[in-house]
């Protein structure tokens, strides 16, 4: 039941932003085959950064074929996209900015995203003394509540860029913003949540996190040099 929902929730995702684009590609064509490249490279990236975090460490367990199909990373969906559609943006020619909308909708896909890790009892927090903020999992332990403060950290982003994006501040660099932001965020949430330490007592997601920091910040001073805000597409969804 608790996979079915996860998989629903993600289906119901994939179907809105499906139609929005189709909205957008009233206008240009060319955007229902970026949101194409976006969804691709998101579901690639995602896989592929759970693989080098934590997925070789499972190879050889009981279960381990189910554990490495269903294992994905947001944070390398964010990556995976964001060049998926750099790349796509180059090959079909289309100059325009495309994230105004994007820092708010991606927010919320996360913590809808996140209402199934809830239902599915994984990405959990380390476990804690009992708290007035702790959480008991499946077998009772009291955790640190990863998900539900996951949850409210990209609610507050949305809510943010939404108010940004009214007043037309930094417009252009909201996606980038939001990459900064997130990554730091995970950089040091990571040591709260219950995931394979590495080396150092450092997670391989730390280091995914990294890197979304640091794209979203070359992508933020490249937008900032060059001026490129003319011509964003409002409602876009990836790069920008």
């Amino acid at each position: 039941m608790k996979g079915s929902a996860y998989s629903l929730l993600m289906l119901a995702g994939i179907i809105g932003g499906g139609i929005f684009w189709s909205r957008l590609a009233r206008k240009d064509e060319r955007l229902i085959f970026i949101y194409a490249a976006a969804l691709g490279g998101a579901f690639t990236g995602a896989k592929l950064a759970y693989l080098a975090a934590e997925g070789w460490l499972h190879i050889g367990e009981a279960g381990m074929w189910l554990q490495l199909a269903t294992g994905k990373s947001i944070l390398g969906a964010l990556l995976g996209g964001y060049g998926a559609v750099e790349l796509a943006k180059k090959y079909s020619g289309y100059t325009q900015a495309t994230g105004v909308w994007f820092a708010t909708i991606v927010p919320l896909s996360v913590a809808l995203g996140r209402v199934g890790c809830l239902l599915h009892g994984c990405c959990l927090g380390i476990v804690l003394p009992p708290a007035w903020y702790t959480i008991r999992d499946r077998f009772g332990d009291t955790r640190w509540p990863a998900v539900p403060v996951e949850m409210g950290f990209n609610l507050i982003c949305a809510a943010v860029f939404y108010a940004m994006r009214r007043k037309r501040m930094l417009t252009g660099q909201h996606f980038h913003i939001y990459l900064m932001a997130y990554g730091l965020f995970r950089f040091f949430h990571e040591f709260l949540r219950d995931t394979p330490r590495l080396v150092g007592g450092f997670t391989g997601y730390q280091a995914v996190a990294l890197g979304c920091f640091v794209l979203g910040f070359t992508g933020y001073i490249r937008r900032r040099r060059s001026g490129e805000t003319a011509g964003v597409l409002p409602g876009a969804l990836v790069s920008g």
